[in-house]
């Protein structure tokens, strides 16, 4: 019986492709930990909508004997995001299929569950890094000024930012499997980063390495260690504006164009503060979540002696911000020569 879901291998074949896709990318899945997971079932709009109640203004003013006060209206905000959808494909020969050594379309596969993944995470990443709840290191004011590295100052100003405006510390995460679930970690708010700036978050004032917690093995993949309530954790997909400040990165300061350069405008590497329920995803776990289609060479019309076949994967993701009050994005240059 034809399917038209997974192509031209049997259901469970698909499937166990869509396990190794998930495990081969799921490392790579930074921001699928922290976002607030709400999955897009099948048959329904491209649009999502996801309300927030604000707060009640503080009711001083003492009661009157007999007399009802007038009461309050509910108001909300609703954010909004619309649902796209991304995909590739890998086309094989039959000659490669039948003379090659190594198992071709299960490597592709492989391979794409990596692009997958990384696609998925950078379309989060350009979401994220556009919020408009900015801080800069002293003595800038705008990315074009930037001219120094992260600093414990900026981030107890972030802090200080988050609390002032009711953001939670993150208490649980989504688990790195391929099921929708979520498990506890002690609350913090996370800092995520590129991995150029470890040298320069591993000298700022206070910074713990995470092989100096009370129990090591709760630090998640890429966590480097943390400053007080914020634990930092590092990913190369998380990349700078390039040559993006007009400070001038003499005798070889800062990364300008990711390079050591004698002068040139320094590279602007964005830090993202994450608190609880800061931001939304569609989720790549799950067994709806990616299609996966492999179709061997075969006959078929244009290819009557069926000499191509293919690898394939989509799948329709969106992200947005629902309070940018609740993620902070930290502005900084990276050491270029680190001591």
């Amino acid at each position: 019986m034809a399917t038209n879901v997974y192509g031209d291998i049997s259901p469970r074949t698909a499937g166990f492709a869509v396990r190794k896709l998930l495990d081969r990318g799921q490392f790579l899945m930074v921001l699928e930990r922290f976002g607030q997971v709400d999955p897009q079932g099948q048959n329904k709009t491209k649009t999502r909508k996801w309300r927030r109640y604000l707060s009640l203004p503080r009711a001083t003013a003492p009661l009157a004997e007999g007399i009802s006060p007038a009461g309050q209206r509910l108001n909300y905000v609703d954010v909004n995001a619309t649902l796209e959808q991304y995909g590739d494909l890998v086309k094989v020969s039959d000659v490669i299929l039948d003379t090659h050594e190594d198992p071709v379309l299960d490597e592709t596969v492989k391979i794409m569950g990596e692009q997958a993944a990384e696609t998925v995470e950078v379309v989060r990443y350009n979401v994220l890094k556009a919020g408009t709840n900015v801080f800069y290191p002293a003595g800038a004011t705008t990315r074009v000024g930037v001219a120094s590295p992260i600093t414990r100052a900026v981030l107890r100003q972030v802090i200080r930012s988050f609390n002032r405006n009711k953001a939670r510390s993150i208490s649980e995460i989504i688990k790195a499997s391929a099921l929708v679930s979520t498990e506890p970690v002690a609350p913090s708010y996370f800092a995520l980063g590129h991995t150029d700036l470890e040298s320069d978050i591993r000298g700022i004032i206070g910074f713990v390495p995470c092989e100096q917690y009370s129990n090591s093995d709760k630090a998640l993949p890429g966590e480097i260690g943390k400053v007080e309530s914020t634990r930092f954790i590092l990913s190369a997909l998380l990349e700078p504006w390039l040559a993006a400040a007009t400070t001038a990165s003499t005798q070889s300061t800062y990364l300008s164009n990711g390079a050591v350069t004698a002068s040139g405008s320094a590279d602007v590497y964005p830090i993202l503060v994450i608190a609880r329920d800061a931001y939304a995803i569609v989720p790549l776990q799950g067994k709806n979540a990616v299609s996966v289609a492999v179709v061997n060479p075969k006959p078929v019309h244009g290819d009557e002696l069926g000499q191509s076949g293919f690898a394939s994967w989509k799948t329709y993701q969106t992200a947005a911000i629902l309070n940018q009050l609740w993620i902070a994005r930290i502005e900084v240059a990276c050491t270029a020569t680190p001591s």
